[in-house]
């Protein structure tokens, strides 16, 4: 085993195979609060119009957040282990969303010990804190199930979302890099990213919303612009660190080894 865990190449592939699960995995959890870009650096709410749709700011899912780590792991790693290595990892991090998820709903339906419900109100507290802290959260349990319990629309739109999303990645990835070769790093990363996350904006909204919720397509194309027009922002900021995180890989690898892997995942 040990002699496993010392073959730097797979070490890497560890690595940023866990970082990626990992930030996928509770990008999907924390995503559940909508949070407004704006209010958040002290700026008043925008009031953009789109397609007749008036009112529309940056109210975000604090997935955001997150996602951009993944879509960055993605194209480190298809730059050193390719297509297949995108994809084993894509696929086995949707089985562990949804594998999550089965727990979580698993959980929501355990019958609450007695106590539990109010077991967040201090047993010392007085009656004005007792009725504050109650304002805001009654039922511990029926709070942990309203955050946690996410309808099964939003559940199937992320996790298909995010399959196409990296799927796309990868398509786009090695149609640029087969025109670039190894220079470029930028391009095809960043564009790459640009064009999935485009589509994974639209393809969440369209089935969690307007499939599951009803709403009208102009209200979805609106709001989805203005989530993309924010990931598109973060996907050109973002890429100086694709080029520090290949800095590190190269020199941590070296030169001959990392070639190599580069070579063996362009095929």
């Amino acid at each position: 085993m040990s002699h496993i865990i010392q073959n730097k190449p797979l070490r890497v592939f560890l690595i940023l195979g866990g970082i990626f699960i990992t930030n996928a995995l509770v990008a999907e959890f924390i995503g559940v609060k909508i949070f407004s870009l704006e209010k958040t650096f002290g700026f008043e709410p925008f009031n953009i119009t789109l397609f007749g749709e008036s009112g529309l700011g940056f109210n975000l899912s604090a997935g955001v957040l997150l996602w951009p780590v993944v879509f960055i792991l993605t194209d480190i790693i298809n730059e050193y282990y390719g297509k297949k290595g995108v994809r084993f990892l894509s696929i086995m991090t949707a089985g562990l969303i949804a594998y999550a998820f089965v727990m979580l709903f698993m959980t929501i339906r355990l019958d609450p010990a007695d106590f539990w419900p109010t077991s967040h109100i201090p047993l010392e507290a007085d009656e004005a804190t007792i009725a504050a802290i109650t304002e805001k959260v009654g039922d511990y349990n029926y709070a942990y199930k309203l955050v946690l319990g996410q309808g099964m629309w939003i559940i199937v739109a992320s996790l298909i979302a995010f399959l196409v999303g990296q799927l796309v990645d990868v398509f786009v990835f090695h149609k640029l890099k087969s025109k670039t070769g190894e220079s470029k790093i930028w391009l095809r990363a960043t564009g790459s990213t640009l064009v999935s996350q485009f589509i994974d904006s639209f393809v969440v909204l369209f089935i969690a919303f307007y499939i599951g919720a009803g709403w009208s397509l102009v209200t979805v194309l609106a709001i989805g612009c203005v989530n993309y027009a924010y990931k598109f922002l973060i996907a050109v900021l973002v890429t100086p660190l694709i080029y520090l995180a290949h800095n590190i890989i190269d020199e941590y690898l070296g030169e001959e080894v990392a070639r190599e892997l580069k070579e063996k995942a362009a095929i």
